[in-house]
């Protein structure tokens, strides 16, 4: 239970981990890597892949290192970095961008919010602005837009 809970706790740290990296680093000094997700070219990889790696990397070590030497919180260190690898898989790659076409429209409300605040995230093309630098957590204001416009469509209809 123990390592379970330690799993959970670095899955959790890892939204904020995502936020300040993609803040300070993506949008920083690692802008080369970064610039071409937000400046689509042609082709289905972009140089933004690479932070896949930049992020299994420790996953791995912790995994590997912390089985090889039996150290359980390690492991389980490396199991919430892989858990959130996964998460930010499916919900950026598959649900936000549809770069696999598993599933194109959703009326589940926290899809659209995620959906929405990551579009307004790419409303800005350059490293300098920018908005919403988390993944699964987002502002209450995205929140009320996308509760107006459902709103405003029972209305319509």
């Amino acid at each position: 239970m123990y390592y379970i809970l330690i799993t959970l706790l670095v899955f959790g740290l890892m939204e904020g981990i995502t936020w300040l990296t993609h803040r300070y680093v993506m949008h920083g000094f690692l802008w080369y890597l970064h610039e071409d997700h937000h400046q689509k070219g042609k082709g289905f990889f972009e140089k933004n892949d690479a932070f896949f790696l930049i992020f299994a990397i420790p996953s791995w070590l912790c995994i590997m290192l912390g089985s090889m030497h039996q150290n359980y919180v390690s492991v389980s260190i490396g199991a919430g970095i892989a858990m959130y690898g996964a998460a930010y898989f499916i919900v950026h790659e598959v649900i936000i961008h549809q770069r696999f076409k598993w599933f194109s429209r959703s009326n589940i409300r926290y899809i659209k919010v995620i959906r929405w605040a990551h579009k307004m995230h790419h409303k800005h093309i350059n490293k300098e602005e920018g908005e919403s630098f988390g993944m699964l957590l987002v502002a209450k204001k995205y929140w009320e837009k996308v509760k107006r416009d459902e709103q405003l469509k029972k209305h319509i209809v």
